[in-house]
């Protein structure tokens, strides 16, 4: 999570970046973590975390400068958090738990697909892990894979509970219905676990991010593979993405108008500030163009009328 929010900031040319980081038990920041900081170039590092850091951040203290921006999982008080400040900074998004959908086609090993199903359920008894295919054979085999693996895992408390609650497996008649119901959901993570994921794609219309094939488990993306895993959910794939370079990018539009440019277009200026009633916009213009007089005004209204026509 370092690495994927700092180094997309560095390539957009963020000159300060700040991190907040929640001690370890020893009151110091995790070693790890420490580590990646130092590799990703931050030099500004406070050891807070949750909905306190957040409003570090937003508005300052005695010894914190405030950011425009803040990015960054964190649990569901950071996300409140996170959702309170925006207008004061801008944030990311406001992430949910986190969501797997598989679609896996009769091709597919039944312990890859639980396997990878079990890879978020282990995150939060909030996370949900859905599973599409054409094959009803395939679920009962998951469902036994699920219950063999689950059963050996450490956090198996919550994996029993994520399943219950937010686990499901949904029998298709086609491919096109199994994404049809995956861009309905817009998961955070899909997985297209089928022969010739390229061929199916371009039918994926919302997912945070997509991870194609049999042997593409989402661990890699998590981890190692280069994509973001900082990511959009609860359905907001259908108007977000996940993070990256352009987060951390904005733009300002300008004009330059000249004396005759300004003079051409007057007329048709004051026209539309008039019909909204806007007077002051329109006496903006003509204060500038105080040659062209109320018949050449309606004269070329007049005109651009009659072109409209």
């Amino acid at each position: 999570s370092v690495l994927m929010n700092a180094i997309p900031a560095k390539v957009a040319g963020v000159k300060r970046i700040v991190m907040m980081t929640p001690p370890a038990a020893n009151g110091l920041v995790e070693p790890n973590i420490a580590c990646a900081a130092r590799l990703a170039g931050i030099t500004e590092l406070y050891v807070t975390g949750g909905a306190q850091a957040i409003a570090a951040m937003a508005y300052g203290t005695e010894s914190i400068a405030p950011v425009d921006k803040i990015v960054g999982p964190g649990n569901a008080f950071v996300a409140a958090a996170k959702k309170l400040v925006y207008g004061t900074v801008d944030i990311d998004m406001i992430a949910g738990p986190s969501e797997i959908l598989v679609i896996a086609d009769s091709g597919a090993d039944p312990a890859f697909v639980a396997a990878d199903l079990l890879s978020q359920a282990e995150h939060d008894p909030l996370a949900s892990a859905m599973f599409v295919t054409t094959d009803a054979g395939l679920i009962r085999k998951v469902k036994e894979e699920l219950q063999k693996q689950s059963a050996v895992l450490p956090k198996k408390d919550i994996v029993e509970a994520s399943l219950a609650n937010y686990g499901r497996s949904i029998l298709c008649e086609s491919m096109e219905q199994c994404l049809e119901i995956a861009n309905q959901i817009a998961p955070e993570h899909l997985e297209l676990m089928v022969e010739n994921p390229m061929n199916w794609l371009g039918q994926v219309r919302h997912a945070g991010s997509v991870f194609l094939g049999y042997y593409t488990c989402e661990s890699i993306g998590d981890y190692y593979g280069g994509t973001n895993h900082v990511l959009p959910t609860s359905g907001t794939a259908k108007f977000s993405s996940a993070l990256g370079v352009d987060a951390f990018v904005k733009r300002s539009s300008f004009l330059h108008y000249t004396k005759e440019q300004l003079e051409q277009d007057s007329t048709a200026i004051q026209t539309l500030a008039t019909a909204e009633h806007l007077q002051a916009h329109a006496t903006a213009a003509a204060i500038r163009t105080p040659s062209i007089t109320a018949d050449d005004q309606k004269a070329r209204a007049a005109a651009d009328a009659k072109e409209l026509q």
